[in-house]
């Protein structure tokens, strides 16, 4: 009887310790799923936002970078994007001035989900300094999102004022005049 009783007693307590039963497991992964779905467009939202701060982080800096370019070359503003940048190592010069990030300085111009461009406007300088490619009167630079509704929903762009303004649609400025209708950052 002894012997037959701790029979039971085992596959009792065997059953209490076997797991979780699927009832539970599905519970639990559902619970996950919740907060999974909850979370991630929060996550991406703030990525997104964080993105589009850069963008006009990195604009303003572009922008206080050409007028340092004019100051320090007298060639008026860059002839290209690739002039700002240039490699830490070597001397600056009116062509590599090592005024910005080399990453957006350097091809394909892209940083935190966002495609940098510069445009020589107004036509060039009318004395260009020996060994420098001529600069330019105006600019136009402009920040445009790699992926529109992944990376950034708003395009951004800025001109010789320095005023960075911005497009909803994510659109990318044409000129400077397009730029200047746009709404301006507060």
């Amino acid at each position: 009887m002894y012997a037959e009783h701790k029979k039971y007693a085992n596959r009792s307590m065997a059953k209490l310790q076997g797991g979780f039963s699927l009832i539970e497991l599905l519970i639990v992964v559902a619970i996950i799923l919740i907060i999974a779905a909850i979370a991630i467009p929060n996550m991406l939202r703030s990525k997104m936002a964080a993105n589009e701060a850069s963008a006009v982080a990195n604009l303003r800096t572009l922008t206080t970078a050409a007028v340092s370019y004019w100051v320090t070359y007298s060639n008026g503003y860059p002839p290209t994007l690739a002039t700002m940048g240039g490699t830490p190592n070597n001397p600056a010069t009116c062509g590599q001035a090592i005024l910005v990030d080399e990453v957006i300085t350097s091809p394909p111009f892209q940083k935190s989900g966002y495609q940098y461009a510069w445009t020589g406007e107004e036509g060039n300088v009318a004395v260009v300094p020996p060994g420098c490619v001529a600069g330019f009167i105006g600019y136009l630079s402009t920040a445009t999102p790699l992926n529109l509704g992944v990376t950034g929903n708003i395009s951004y762009c800025t001109c010789e004022p320095g005023i960075i303004h911005y497009d909803t649609s994510g659109n990318t400025a044409a000129s400077e005049a397009a730029c200047t209708a746009l709404p301006t950052l507060q």
